[in-house]
């Protein structure tokens, strides 16, 4: 058992050591305090990647709340953060959606995407739900503030 857990333990390092890293002036730990501070939520997911490659720099949210589908606002389809990432990574466009999640009316999602400010070179996808989920411009215009404060 022991020998197992090092060895997951082993291969989490290595592949968090082949991630890209965040940028210079820019460390985990200040980007996830901003991000706690102006949008932290259980159910808040934003992700951070190369353009054009999507590949994974920064991960705010657990998988659960990055992985689980959400209305794409756009339709009927459902989508999840994770399962954005490439193509944002390629578009690089922003998208500021929104819409319910419960026909009641009682829950709504919120969608942010694009460039990160100042670095042409990174992308971003945010998804938010809840019952006090903001419009997907407010979430977009938190990130900014978040992704300012810690140095971006």
């Amino acid at each position: 058992m022991i020998r197992r857990v090092a060895s997951i333990l082993a291969c989490v390092a290595a592949l968090s050591a082949c991630a890209p890293p965040l940028p210079k002036g820019v460390s985990a730990s200040d980007l996830e305090a901003a991000l706690d501070d102006k949008v932290g939520d259980l159910n808040t997911c934003v992700l951070i990647a190369k353009a054009g490659s999507g590949d994974l720099v920064y991960r705010y949210g657990t998988h659960v709340a990055c992985g689980t589908a959400w209305p794409t606002c756009l339709g009927t389809s459902l989508t999840t953060a994770d399962a954005q990432l490439a193509p944002v990574s390629r578009s690089r466009s922003a998208s500021n959606l929104s819409c319910l999640t419960k026909p009641d009316g009682s829950r709504s999602v919120a969608w942010a995407t694009g460039a990160v400010e100042g670095h042409a070179d990174l992308v971003f996808v945010a998804v938010m739900e809840g019952t006090t989920t903001p419009p997907g411009m407010v979430v977009a215009e938190h990130l900014a503030s978040a992704f300012r404060s810690a140095g971006f």
